[in-house]
């Protein structure tokens, strides 16, 4: 193992991983070695020195031209920022953290100047500073400052503990390089280890197959919602040589996802716990155990209210870290995760939090407030937002619909995020469904994204003047199609009628007393798996309720509710 911050010392030592031509990075059939890695950097270092920035952002996608500059910084004593992503609004409110964005425009072209490996002899700061940023649960972008010590003791324990399984494999990676995840094991680790990383994103078994005949012995660096994917595509289990790893991190693996493994490849996916902030702190294979077992040289401990505390090389001081992950010990000392203490979640591997999803959908026109809140089930993580809408949101719901509105907010939203961790699922209401003292429970929230009691689910609600909308989703397996008829089932008028009346007596109460329903009429059929538009056109006058269900823009039922005067 080379020390991070000796890569760019000249040596003569041709034994060495210092050596010239130990491979660093596979470009199909091309392998850069040292030199060629030395060569760039000092492109890149003449780059940066010759410019006053200090901080500079590092949006550059492609990996060795990435690393290659993150070490020219290092080498000229300034300092790397890394966000999250590169989103315009994202990197607009990191404006104060950085003097200067590099991207990969912003590079010269390659050319062959390996005699400048050779001049290069740049010493570099041991505790040089990197500023990484992620999602905070205060909702704002959290900067997460930590030193090139750090990373090279983190890679030292990662070669201790699966050097000798990975051996000269080279790392094909599913992930992105700015997160440590990513930066660790695609990056660094083989740095540090005289290993190569592949230039290429990894994205499914094919591509694969094509990069190991290249580079022969490989280790898979991915993720759960990745990994998942994969043993419904041709030729997963068909990859060979076999893999000697599939390394896993960002959120647990799925328990049939890690038996597919173990079935094709005879071993589990190696899953990885940790956080930006604490690096690495357990590994789990899954056909093994479901429990996680403290990476070598960690020490865990959980507090009263069972969130897990660690202490680490890997952190910036000797102390205890104290973590919003709730946890539970067995007797082997080993622990299972019990959930978040705060709302912070990882979504396919990236890292979000709640909070700031709701203040950023707040800051849209047609949001007055917003809840977001994590789903349960399906095969991926995922989260739904429920929206209350201002007077313009409600005029875009009525005039463009839901799928619409839910796009534009989603566009909105993609300024400041990845889009995997945009909500998939909306709910727009009149209002959020606050309890009596104020409070905004999780379960009323998620409740939104469930069949209501009367069997409908309520997709979306609106005010205009004396008249409300409505958006249902009618669910294949309601009881009401039982019977009704068999082969052929359609929803009951009766049915319809019910609902009507139930919302109309939501939003007016006094529709509670129902005197008669008056010119009913049923035109048209409603299937199953429907998407229905409910309109209640109140006369407060005459005391009646006009509704008209319509599916797409053909009109399924229509009548007036009738209420007795209140006394």
């Amino acid at each position: 193992m080379i020390a991070l911050h000796d890569l760019l010392l000249a040596t003569r030592d041709a034994a060495s991983l210092h050596a010239f031509d130990t491979p660093v990075c596979r470009d199909r059939g091309v392998v850069l070695d040292r030199a060629a890695f030395r060569a760039r950097v000092a492109t890149l270092l003449a780059l940066v020195q010759a410019q006053p920035a200090r901080r500079y952002a590092l949006c550059i996608d492609d990996p060795f031209d990435f690393a290659c500059a993150l070490f020219a910084l290092f080498a000229c004593g300034k300092e790397p920022v890394i966000p999250a992503n590169a989103t315009p609004g994202y990197l607009a409110d990191l404006a104060d953290a950085y003097d200067v964005v590099l991207t990969d425009a912003a590079l010269p072209p390659h050319a062959q100047a390996a005699d400048h490996a050779h001049k290069l002899d740049a010493r570099i700061d041991p505790n040089a500073p990197l500023t990484l940023y992620t999602s905070g649960s205060s909702g704002r972008p959290k900067p997460i400052r930590k030193t090139l010590a750090q990373f090279n003791a983190e890679v030292h324990t990662l070669e201790k503990q699966w050097g000798a399984l990975a051996g000269d494999a080279t790392m094909l990676a599913s992930v992105p390089h700015h997160h440590i995840y990513g930066l660790l094991f695609r990056v660094m680790w083989p740095l540090a280890a005289g290993r190569a990383f592949d230039r290429e994103i990894s994205i499914e078994p094919l591509h694969l197959q094509a990069q190991i005949a290249q580079c022969g012995a490989a280790v898979i660096v991915s993720t759960p919602a990745q990994l998942s994917r994969w043993p419904a595509l041709p030729e997963f289990a068909a990859l060979s040589p076999a893999p000697r790893a599939f390394f896993s991190s960002g959120g647990p693996l799925a328990a049939e996802a890690a038996r597919d493994y173990a079935a094709a490849y005879g071993a589990a996916p190696l899953e990885i716990y940790g956080s930006t902030e604490t690096g690495g702190i357990a590994w789990r294979r899954q056909d093994q155990t479901d429990a996680w077992q403290p990476v070598a040289g960690i020490e865990v401990r959980c507090d009263e209210d069972g969130a897990l505390n660690v202490r680490s090389p890997h952190l910036d001081h000797d102390g205890w870290h104290r973590t919003d992950d709730k946890i539970a010990f067995d007797a082997q000392g080993r622990f299972r995760l019990q959930g978040r203490l705060d709302r912070v979640l990882k979504l396919d591997g990236k890292r979000v939090s709640l909070p700031e999803l709701e203040a950023r959908l707040a800051l849209h026109p047609y949001v007055a407030q917003a809840a977001i809140v994590p789903l349960e089930g399906g095969a991926r993580e995922r989260v739904g937002a429920v929206v209350a809408l201002t007077e313009a949101g409600n005029e875009a719901l009525r005039d463009a619909g839901r799928v619409l509105l839910a796009q534009t907010l989603r566009r909105h939203l993609s300024d400041y995020f990845d889009v995997v961790v945009l909500p998939r699922h909306w709910r727009f209401r009149l209002a959020l469904p606050f309890d009596a003292r104020g409070k905004l429970p999780v379960s009323a929230v998620a409740a939104a994204f469930a069949p209501r009691t009367e069997g409908f689910e309520l997709l979306a609600e609106a005010r205009g003047g004396d008249t409300l909308h409505y958006e249902l989703r009618v669910p294949a397996t309601l009881a009401h199609f039982a019977g009704h008829f068999p082969g052929l089932p359609i929803l009951p008028g009766v049915v319809q009628v019910d609902w009507a009346t139930r919302l109309a007596s939501e939003q007016l109460p006094y529709v509670r007393d129902v005197a008669s329903v008056d010119r009913l009429k049923f035109m048209a059929p409603v299937s199953p798996g429907s998407v229905l538009n409910l309109t209640l056109a109140h006369d407060a006058a005459r005391r009646r309720v006009q509704f008209a269900f319509r599916l797409s823009e053909r009109e399924c039922a229509s009548g007036v509710i009738v209420y007795r005067e209140r006394a």
